[in-house]
C-alpha cells in the first residue's frame, strides 16, 4: 500500500501535506486521497460471518471512529495533529482486535501513514517494532491463531519500510527543491544588481555628455551652425555607442553559458552535501551547442542529486581525436541508472540533433558522457 503519486512536498516542514504531498494550494478534493480505504475491508470479514445485529453495530461504531480519523488524517496539514491521529488508530486497533481479528488493519494503516508525518527514522522503526510486539502479545493472551497475528506483523513492515524510504525521498526533493528556488532567486537578484550596475556605470556618463553636447548645439544654432552640427554629430556618435553597450550588457544577462551552468550545478550539489570536482575548463561553443551541453548537465546534476545518493560528483571537459566536444558528468552513487527517463531521453534526442553522441555506463556509479560536433564560437 504506497501512497503517492506525484508528490509535491510541505517546504517548511519537509511532509508531504496529503497522502498524495501536494500542498494546500495544489490539493483537490478528489477521491485519490481515499482509495486506500478499501484495505479497511478486511475489517468486516468477522462481522460477516457473525449473525449479530448487537455485534455489528460495536463494529460498526469502531469503525466510524477510525473512518473520522482517517478523514483527520488527510484533512490536517499540520503534523502534530497527524501524529496524535496515528497514535488513535493504533489504540483503536489494540482495542479492537480481541473482538475482531480484522481491526489488524489498523496496524497496517499506522506503519502506512506514520512515515509521511514522522521525520525520525528510529521513531519508526520503534513504533513498528512495537506493534509487532503487541501483535505477539495479543496473540498470546487471545489463544487466537497466531499466524493470523504474524502476517498483519509481516504486511506493517513491509508497508512501514516502503513508505519509509518513499517519505524519505519526498522530504529530498523538497529539500532540493527548496534550494534550487533559493539559488535562482539569490542569482535573480544578483543579476539585477549586476544589470543596475553596468547600466549605471554605461548611461550615467555617456547620458551626461549627450545632455551637454545638446545644450552646447542649441546656444550656438545662429551663432556658429557649423560648430554646431559637429556637435550633434558627436551626439549622434555617443547615443550609437551607449545603444551598443546597453545592448551588449542585457546580452551578458541572456547568455548564461557553461560556466553559469556549473556554478549553479555546485550549489544545488553543494545543498545535496555532494561535492564537485571540475578541473577542466569549458569550451567555447556557438551558441546552440553550448546549450545543449548547458541543459545535459543541468539533468544529469539533478538526477544526481534526486536519485544516486552520491557523496562526489565529476566533470570533466575534453574534446575528442575526431573533433567532438566532450563532456563526462560521473557520481560515485549507489544507485546507478538503469533506465532512461523523460530527461535523459530529451537529452539524447537534443545531442542526436546536433550529429553527437551520448551513451551511459552504469558499471560503478553512472557516467554520462555527451559529445557535439566542436562548432567554436566566438571567445
Amino acid at each position: 500500500m504506497s501512497m503517492h503519486s506525484n508528490m509535491s512536498t510541505d517546504r517548511a516542514a519537509g511532509m508531504p501535506h496529503d497522502l498524495y504531498g501536494r500542498s494546500t494550494a495544489q490539493k483537490k478534493h478528489d477521491a485519490g486521497s481515499y482509495v486506500w480505504l478499501a484495505y479497511s475491508i478486511f475489517f468486516f470479514i468477522e462481522p460477516i460471518f457473525r449473525h449479530s445485529m448487537k455485534y455489528w453495530l460495536q463494529q460498526a461504531a469502531v469503525y466510524v471512529v477510525f473512518l473520522a480519523m482517517y478523514v483527520a488524517y488527510v484533512e490536517y496539514c499540520d503534523t502534530t495533529p497527524r501524529r496524535w491521529l496515528v497514535g488513535g488508530m493504533f489504540l483503536l486497533g489494540v482495542a479492537s482486535i480481541p473482538f475482531n481479528m480484522g481491526g489488524s488493519c489498523f496496524f497496517i494503516y499506522v506503519s502506512a501513514l506514520l512515515p509521511f508525518c514522522v521525520g525520525s527514522t528510529r521513531i519508526l522503526v520503534g513504533v513498528m517494532l512495537m506493534e509487532v510486539a503487541t501483535l505477539a502479545t495479543e496473540s498470546y493472551l487471545t489463544h487466537n491463531n497466531p499466524v493470523n497475528y504474524a502476517i498483519t506483523g509481516f504486511f506493517a513492515i513491509v508497508v512501514g519500510v516502503s513508505n519509509l524510504f518513499v517519505a524519505q525521498g519526498k522530504r529530498a526533493e523538497a529539500k532540493l527543491r527548496a534550494a534550487q528556488e533559493e539559488n535562482a532567486q539569490l542569482a535573480t537578484v544578483a543579476e539585477r544588481e549586476r544589470i543596475a550596475r553596468d547600466l549605471h556605470d554605461v548611461l550615467g556618463h555617456t547620458l551626461s555628455v549627450i545632455v551637454l553636447k545638446a545644450e552646447l548645439a542649441g546656444r550656438l544654432m545662429g551663432r556658429d551652425d557649423k560648430r554646431a552640427a559637429a556637435e550633434i554629430a558627436d551626439v549622434e556618435s555617443t547615443a550609437r555607442t551607449a545603444l551598443a553597450e546597453v545592448r551588449e550588457a542585457i546580452g551578458g544577462y541572456r547568455a548564461k553559458g557553461l560556466r553559469a551552468e556549473l556554478d549553479q550545478a555546485r550549489m544545488t550539489l553543494d545543498a545535496a552535501g555532494v561535492s564537485l570536482v571540475c578541473e577542466s575548463r569549458p569550451p567555447q561553443l556557438k551558441a546552440r551547442e553550448e546549450t545543449v551541453l548547458s541543459l545535459a548537465v543541468r539533468e544529469a546534476v539533478t538526477n544526481i542529486v534526486r536519485h544516486a545518493h552520491a557523496t562526489t560528483c565529476t566533470i570533466h571537459f575534453a574534446t575528442t581525436t575526431d573533433g567532438f566536444c566532450s563532456v563526462e558528468v560521473a557520481d560515485d552513487g549507489p544507485s546507478p541508472i538503469t533506465r532512461e527517463g523523460n530527461g535523459l531521453r530529451g537529452m539524447r534526442e537534443r545531442v542526436q540533433e546536433l550529429g553527437g553522441r551520448f551513451r551511459i555506463d552504469a558499471s560503478a556509479g553512472t557516467r554520462l558522457v555527451i559529445e557535439v560536433p566542436s562548432q567554436v564560437g566566438a571567445a
